[in-house]
């Protein structure tokens, strides 16, 4: 099993939680984060007479735990659909699970995710 956390654009969430729904995927966590990146232009910026501070980017983190066979289409997904093609589109990290828990059955293993495939 494989964790997944992917920090991606706010304005690209639900274009990535529809894909992922379409391959399969179709239980994730998430949390809005706030971070600093590389981007080259950071600072204030004015919009409509707003100002913003462009040095603190507001994010979203995805949480997916998948099956060992589902980490390629998983990733794939994320790469495809997260991506705006300019500085800030954000960043993928996979981690070992070594055991995962269902509580309401105490079903272990694969077996307590929530996709068979």
């Amino acid at each position: 099993m494989k964790k997944i956390e992917a920090i991606i654009r706010v304005s690209k969430f639900e274009e990535v939680k529809a894909a992922l729904k379409d391959v399969g995927i179709d239980f994730l966590s998430y949390w809005d984060a706030t971070g600093l990146g590389n981007e080259l232009h950071k600072g204030e910026r004015v919009y409509r007479g707003t100002v913003s501070d462009t040095e603190y980017i507001p994010r979203r983190v995805l949480n997916i735990v998948v099956r060992d066979v589902n980490l390629k289409k998983t990733v794939d997904c994320l790469l495809k659909y997260a991506r705006t093609g300019v500085v800030g589109d954000g960043k993928i990290f996979v981690w070992d699970i070594n055991e995962s828990y269902r509580i309401r059955t105490g079903e272990s293993g694969d077996t307590s995710l929530y996709n068979l495939d």
